[in-house]
Formats: structure tokens, sequence, C-alpha cells
């Protein structure tokens, strides 16, 4: 009996798929286990397995359709098998399944299209006359007019008629001087009859005697950018935790420059050994090791809000921010605080790649218990970063920046390192997050003691 194949839940997070590529076609053999599809989930690009065995005798939908977890994406059964009834009790969507990254929007589509050469309404501008007199105002009402008569068209009127002057100006130039909040009696007309012109407006607009700008700036139209499964993951996710965690943030200043000898002989003590092993150990790396291992004295920030209870995890994985175009992952590494510097900067460069390339898989990047988030090489120096539920705390870092330290009493030229941890005061209070963080900082700024807390 022929069975559907639904979009089936590839991670924890997925609400819905986007059809990447069919690797199996209508007619092919299935067998539970094999690759049918790969689809684009919240979080990466994943395989999609089928769990009947048979022919796929129906592909619902095209490459680039979007579905919820549960819709309906194909038929398997047997050769020749009468589908009709089953396709008939599948819901049709109403509207095409399609996941345009972006869709470029003129104003045209948004408004009711303008005519030709549109012409604003001026309003009525006090105008002076000769001393003694009222100052007397009058609204010019220019008509439309034809393409062919942009500059030269039907005057819009300079005459002095009852001691009232009038503006010649064409009604594109009228426009443009509106727009730039030109005095068009300031602008000298070289049209027939002193008529201002476009081109008298943008001379004008030019030499800097518009009250806004003193250049001609070219629009640029709007732009509406569809929100991808991963943009629409971390908008909720995100939310929901800024508004359900009680945010408090610690901050903490690391002199950075035993951390960066540290780095420095490591990487001099790595041109001994075989190149195949060798790793270009970056700060980060030496950061994710020294708060693995600052989490395993503090096991009160490890931790995760139940409820009704406070889970303290025993293991510590450290989920690393990775940013995307078009959003962020946090790969974990795993056990991060058994394992060594080197162990560490080549996973982190392992998973980020695959990070980037949308092939983590979900046991890559779920269950982490603590998460770095660094910003350094922006040249950010300190920032808040929100919490990643379930976790309660998350570590953002700075750059390294020349700041004045005190040393043996001494103001001299240091490098500063900034650490910022959010806590969930749920779980943490003030006083464990600060000595976490001491503990953070005396290791960072002399870590030869990294080795002695495992």
């Amino acid at each position: 009996m022929a069975k559907i194949q639904e979009m089936t839940q590839l991670s924890p997070t997925m609400e819905e798929g986007t059809i990447v590529k069919w690797l199996k076609q209508e007619g092919d053999s299935v067998s539970p286990g094999d690759i049918i599809a790969e689809v684009e989930t919240d979080k990466a690009v994943m395989e999609m397995e089928a769990f009947e065995t048979g022919v796929i005798l129906k592909i619902l939908h095209t490459e680039g359709a979007k579905l919820k977890v549960g819709e309906a994406l194909a038929v398997i059964g047997k050769p020749g098998e009468d589908i009709n009834s089953l396709l008939a009790g599948i819901p049709q969507k109403t509207a095409p399944s399609q996941n345009p990254e972006t869709q470029a929007v003129t104003p045209k589509e948004n408004v009711n299209p303008p005519t030709k050469n549109p012409i604003p309404e001026t309003k009525a501008e006090p105008v002076a006359v000769s001393p003694g007199k009222e100052t007397n105002t009058v609204t010019s009402q220019p008509k439309p007019q034809s393409p062919s008569s942009k500059e030269n068209g039907t005057n819009v009127g300079v005459s002095t008629n009852r001691g009232v002057l009038r503006v010649l100006a064409s009604p594109l130039a009228k426009s443009i001087a509106i727009e730039h909040g030109i005095d068009l009696h300031t602008v000298i007309g070289t049209g027939p009859e002193g008529r201002i012109t476009k081109n008298d407006v943008l001379d004008t607009l030019n030499k800097g005697t518009s009250s806004r700008s003193s250049n001609v700036v070219a629009s640029r139209s709007d732009e509406v950018v569809t929100l991808n499964g991963m943009r629409k993951t971390i908008a909720k996710r995100l939310t929901e935790s800024k508004q359900n965690l009680p945010h408090f943030y610690l901050n903490v200043d690391v002199n950075a420059k035993a951390m960066e000898g540290f780095r420095a002989d490591l990487l001099e003590f790595q041109k001994h050994l075989d190149p195949e092993i060798q790793m270009k150990v970056s700060l980060n790396d030496i950061i994710v090791k020294a708060t693995a291992a600052a989490l395993r004295l503090h096991p009160k920030v490890n931790a995760s809000f139940q409820g009704d209870s406070i889970l303290q995890f025993g293991r510590v994985d450290i989920g690393i921010a990775v940013s995307l175009d078009g959003g962020l992952l946090t790969p974990v590494i795993r056990n991060a605080d058994v394992k060594s510097i080197l162990e560490i900067s080549r996973e982190v460069k392992e998973l980020a790649k695959k990070a980037r390339e949308r092939k983590l898989k979900p046991e890559e990047f779920s269950n982490g218990t603590f998460t770095i988030s660094n910003l350094g090489m922006y040249g950010i120096s300190m920032f808040t970063a929100i919490i990643n539920e379930p976790e309660s705390a998350i570590l953002a870092v700075g750059s390294v920046e020349e700041k004045p330290v005190v040393e043996n009493g001494a103001v001299v030229a240091g490098r500063v390192l900034s650490l910022t941890l959010s806590c969930d005061h749920r779980v943490i209070d003030g006083a464990v997050g600060a000595e976490f963080l001491k503990t953070l900082k005396t290791l960072l700024e002399r870590p030869s003691l990294i080795a002695g807390v495992i």
C-alpha cells in the first residue's frame, strides 16, 4: 500500500524545510535509510531519508519548495499502484512554495503608479513686494505636461501682477526644488523669458545653495529581504530568551600581554612538529580552553534552569558562535575542558568550515552548556550578548586594545582584552558570576596555570 513521505524534523528547532535538491526521481526504488533529497533547515542543509520500501510514485513538490514539518513530500509504493485516492486526501497548498532570498521592491510596487513627470502640489508662498504694502501670497498650480514638454512646455508663469512676483519654472524643476528644499527665487533661469529649467535647479544644487544638500545623491530603491529558516529561528529564540531570562551583565578587563606571549610560544614550538599536526592557534582557542577550565571549577555557571530545579552539567560543551551569510550557528566543542589547545583549535576550524558550508549535523550544533561569542576580529572593544537557551550564560569577547595599565605601581602601555558575561539571574547570582570571571581572568593572565586545572 502506498505511503506518504512527509517533511520530517531534521533538527530540534526545525519547523519548516526547503527542498534544495532531489537525489531520487519518480520511478526510483528506495528503502528505509536511502537519501532521497537534500533539505535546508533552520540550521543547515541536511539529508532526508526514506522511511518506506518501494518506488517513488509521485514527487509532490519541486526543488525550492518550502514545506512545514509533517507536510506531504512524496508518495512511495509499489510500481503501477493507483494513488489517486491518496493524492485526493492531501491538502493543497494555496500559494506557491517558493523561497526567494530577496525581492527588490521599487516605489511603484508599493503605491499607485505615478503619472509621467508627476507635479507635486505647491503650497502658497509669501512673496515680498514694495515697501509699505501688504505681503501677498500666490499659489502656483502647474498643469500636467506631456513627456515632450518637460523643459519647454506651458509656462507656470513669471510676471508681476498687482505687485505679486510669480516664478517661471518647469514642473520638473519645481519638483526637484521641493525635494531638495531649494528656494526658486534664488535660482537664475536660463530658459525662455528667464524660465527656470531642471538644469538650472541642478546647477544650484551642485553649487551648494540647497538648504538640505550640496550634492545630487542617487536614489536607491527599497528592498524586502525574505527571512530564511535560520533567521526566523534566530529571531524567535533570541526574542524568547531576552523576554524570559532575567539577564544581567558582568564585565572585566584582562591584561592580554601574557596570553599573546603564550600564543607566540605555541606557534614557535609547533615549528618543531610534524607539519600535518601543526595548527595556527588563535587567541580565541586559548580563551575557549581557559573558559572550559574555569567552568570546571565553577559548575554553578555551567548550568541550566529547569523550572523547579537547576541542572548543573557534568560535561563542559562550549558553543562557538560562527557568523554566516544570513545568520549564525554555534557549533559545539564537546568536553572542551579535557582537550588540549591544539585539539580545540583544530576542531573549531573544522566545525566553523562545516557551518559556513551548511553541512553541520544536529549533534554538532545542539546541546551545548555554555557559549562564547567573539567579535574582537571586527574591532569591537566590548558588547553584551543574549543567552542561548537553555544555557544560563554566554561570554562576549571583544578585541585586544592598547590601553594604559598598572604594572609594579607604574602606569605603562598595555594590551587589554574586555570580557562581558551575560547571566541568567534565576541560576547565577552576581557573586557567582564574579568569581567565575575572576578565575577566568587569572587563567588568561597566567596561561601556564591552565594545565594545572585538569
